[in-house]
């Protein structure tokens, strides 16, 4: 609410009848009151709203925590949710020192920020501490997609490393291009936008989703498959998730935050009177929801009907993985799309998502959380049928591009040196006996090795009965 309420004494005088020019003038003199009451009004509702939406993100970690715990076997749990929960607090500092700065910092060529380190001179008069946390949310969703692709055989002291590096300096360099003011592919940009339009990603189909993804296609492409994944003659073999439970939890859970990841990146909930109207933007807020779920549940049945045709089986991780890549796929233009053309961006990023995950299978590509192929294959948006023509379709395609250098150039340069430096994969002796009981002394859940088809041990053929060892204690 910029627009102010004015008056004069002329005016009001004119209302008020004869001898009422002492009383038009304390009137008008009360506006400016007015007027402030209203502007501190409107700054607190959309901050209110913002820093809501902030906590649905980073609900959405507990979402990751969960699905990935579900979806690794019961010997990795404990490390899986370590990480989730590292990804979050390692996060926070380098995002704090650094990625915000890198992000959102004023910058002279358009390529990274250069002010704010540590939230220098902040806030700012267009930026406050709520827009930080949504931003922080964020940067931390991206680190969680990576995790997924290289659980179960990695070392913890590489989690540490690459969610710093990629929350502190990968992400926010990409965040600044498309989303940063002088951002050199911004839409925001006031001058020489890319190709006259900019590329257009709302809430972070390329930024966040493609980002995290093709990070974890790098991790999991130079660690290699898990033990056991695929046999000599190249069969795979399934290495399911532990808990259906948990998995669907999870995925309900990053649902729900979804809503504050799409409609929440409008960032206010009021728009200014003189854009011509008294209303505010919460109607184009609801649509942008309602497109949310309209692309997660047309992906979700899709995906269900699919590998159900594929497989002869009904499988809820199939649905759940769906889901969520509808979710990712329709958030660059969630905001912009009609509802008819939301279900057609579902249906697509289910064709794709099922797609990339034979692409995965015949290529011996093994990410037990399918993260890579569900944040980098569907989570991109194209601009040629909605209005945007051929200009806004190339600016999504060098989008792409350069993402995909960028991330590939940074990441999987450093997923490379770790694996020089014996950083980066556990022994095979740890991996097989399990992450929990080899590096954090105990298993999530007190269970026998027999109840684990999973385990094995050295020396041992496939089908030999397990050894059985007392319960371990639960930690």
């Amino acid at each position: 609410m910029s627009g102010a309420i004015t008056c004069s004494a002329a005016e009001l005088s004119a209302l008020l009848g004869p001898n009422a020019t002492a009383a038009a003038n304390y009137i008008c003199g009360q506006l400016g009151t007015v007027n402030n009451k209203f502007t501190d009004a409107a700054y607190a509702i959309d901050n209110t709203y913002l820093l809501f939406s902030a906590y649905l993100v980073f609900a959405m970690q507990l979402g990751f925590a969960m699905l990935c715990a579900g979806s690794v076997r019961a010997k990795n749990t404990m490390n899986i949710m370590l990480t989730n929960v590292l990804d979050a607090a390692a996060g926070g500092i380098s995002y704090y020192l650094f990625g915000y700065a890198f992000a959102f910092g004023e910058s002279s060529g358009g390529f990274i920020g250069i002010h704010n380190f540590g939230l220098k001179n902040y806030p700012t008069s267009t930026s406050d501490y709520s827009f930080f946390l949504y931003q922080w949310a964020f940067a931390i969703a991206a680190a969680g997609i990576t995790s997924g692709s290289i659980a179960e055989r990695t070392q913890f002291v590489a989690y540490l490393i690459y969610s710093s590096f990629l929350t502190g300096f990968v992400y926010p360099v990409v965040a600044h291009w498309f989303w940063s003011p002088d951002g050199w592919a911004s839409p925001f940009l006031s001058e020489n936008r890319l190709f006259g339009t900019g590329a257009i990603d709302f809430a972070g189909s390329g930024v966040v989703h493609m980002v995290g993804g093709i990070a974890g296609l790098w991790g999991a492409l130079i660690e290699g498959p898990r033990i056991g994944r695929f046999e000599e003659g190249g069969r795979a073999i399934a290495l399911r998730g532990h808990s259906a439970s948990l998995v669907v939890l999870g995925t309900f859970l990053l649902w729900f935050g979804w809503y504050g990841f799409n409609p929440g990146s409008f960032t206010k909930i009021l728009i200014p009177y003189e854009s011509g109207s008294n209303y505010g933007q919460w109607s184009g807020i609801g649509r942008t929801a309602v497109t949310t779920t309209l692309s997660g549940c047309t992906a979700a049945l899709t995906t269900l009907f699919g590998k159900r045709f594929l497989s002869g089986h009904w499988m809820v991780s199939d649905v759940c993985n769906g889901l969520l890549g509808g979710f990712a796929a329709i958030t660059a233009g969630c905001s912009v799309v009609e509802p008819w053309a939301a279900i057609v961006c579902g249906f697509i990023a289910s064709i794709v998502l099922i797609g990339c995950n034979k692409l995965a299978e015949l290529l011996k590509y093994d990410d037990p959380l399918e993260a890579a192929q569900l944040h980098g294959g569907p989570g991109r948006h194209y601009g040629l049928f909605m209005g945007g023509g051929g200009k806004l379709l190339g600016a999504q395609l060098v989008q792409i591009v350069v993402i995909v250098g960028w991330v590939s150039a940074t990441m999987g340069t450093l997923f490379f040196i770790l694996k020089r430096l014996n950083l980066l994969r556990i022994s095979a002796n740890d991996e097989m006996r399990g992450m929990d009981i080899a590096r954090h002394g105990g298993f999530a859940y007190i269970y026998h090795d027999n109840d684990d088809e999973s385990i094995q041990f050295p020396g041992m053929s496939p089908g030999s009965p397990l050894p059985r060892r007392s319960d371990p204690p639960a930690l």
